[in-house]
């Protein structure tokens, strides 16, 4: 376990000196590691160290978010190869990380808040590509967690989500290309 550095600070350390005299008293022979940490705990008004970490834990100001990761792209452009002049998707890629990227770009044009019908959802899958498996494309999308279904298969409604750093690279490409 990796050692953590917290700030101990008593109000009075007469108390602190009283409490430690006290604790130490109770115990049979000389305290181990964690029976200390209790019994300095303890003096500082603490139910345990676990208590007087949590504290301070949840006195330390929230971690900055990470940075977004940078688009990558080479990998964009490969997957933008797949759409046609006029953004239809020519082929279903045998690469997983070419189909995820394809799966975001058809997964943006889909009008969110809107609930559609399974019908629906196929048609508008259909005008997005040439390879004649609208299926394939709503089941992925599904088990992505990029389109939400109900249990009977009635109505779908995009799911809204961060997309990856290079779906904007890919609708640019994509779009330039239309």
């Amino acid at each position: 376990m990796p050692r953590s550095h917290l700030a101990y600070e008593v109000a009075d350390i007469s108390a602190l000196a009283r409490s430690l005299r006290d604790g130490l008293g109770k115990l049979e022979g000389p305290p181990g590691h964690v029976q200390l940490l209790n019994l300095l705990a303890r003096a500082a008004g603490f139910r345990n160290f676990q208590h007087f970490r949590a504290d301070h834990a949840a006195r330390q100001p929230p971690e900055a978010p990470a940075p977004a990761p940078a688009p990558d792209h080479a990998r964009a452009a490969k997957a933008a190869r797949l759409f046609d002049a006029g953004g239809g998707l020519t082929r279903w890629p045998k690469k997983r990380n070419q189909q995820l990227l394809c799966l975001w770009v058809l997964w943006s044009r889909i009008p969110a808040g809107e609930v559609f019908a399974e019908r629906q959802v196929n048609e508008l899958l259909n005008g997005w590509h040439h390879f004649g498996d609208y299926a394939l494309l709503r089941r992925e999308m599904v088990d992505l967690g990029l389109l939400r279904r109900t249990p009977d298969g009635r109505e779908y409604s995009r799911v809204e989500q961060p997309p990856p750093a290079e779906l904007g690279a890919m609708l640019a490409l994509t779009r330039a290309a239309a």
